[in-house]
């Protein structure tokens, strides 16, 4: 559950400079499709744009090599092709400058709102969840036939006089 928190918080924080990385092809599947840096890195299990935030901020040999290693481990060697080594070249060069882009750490981030204000919201919405459901239950309760003791409930007919 972390890893999703920590995807969601860097996302918006990584902006769509990591894009021509992360959607530049790899190559084609065995089975004809193309496979992406994002769809190889989703079959690793690794999340994709802190796996991209983590190849920025190393040196770029460095990066190749990880990159070369990540992609021939995919399964199956289910892209063919290029060499993993010639195609992690390739990609690292998409990848914005370190300099340039904000990659923070998880560690390093606030959460979007903080615990206090999540608590109020969330009791604002069962408080109305509690009252939406008090005022339908005492409107219906309150209509004709609503209530067994009232008038005119019973569904036998009135006595003739």
């Amino acid at each position: 559950m972390a890893d999703d928190m920590t995807h969601a918080a860097l996302t918006p924080l990584l902006g769509r400079e990591f894009d021509p990385f992360l959607f530049a092809t790899i190559g084609d599947e065995r089975d004809g499709p193309l496979v992406s840096v994002v769809s190889a890195f989703a079959r690793l299990d690794l999340d994709p744009w802190k796996e991209a935030a983590s190849l920025a901020r190393m040196p770029a040999d460095q990066a190749k090599r990880r990159l070369g290693t990540l992609i021939g481990s995919l399964p199956n060697g289910s892209v063919t092709g290029f060499s993993p080594e010639i195609v992690a070249a390739r990609l690292i060069a998409l990848l914005p400058r370190a300099g340039s882009v904000n990659t923070a750490t998880a560690a390093t981030l606030r959460p979007v709102a903080p615990r206090s204000q999540l608590l109020i919201f969330v009791g604002l919405g069962v408080l109305a969840l509690i009252l939406v459901g008090y005022f339908v239950f005492a409107r219906g309760s309150n209509a004709p036939g609503g209530r067994p003791d009232a008038p005119g409930a019973t569904s036998e007919p009135a006595p003739r006089r």
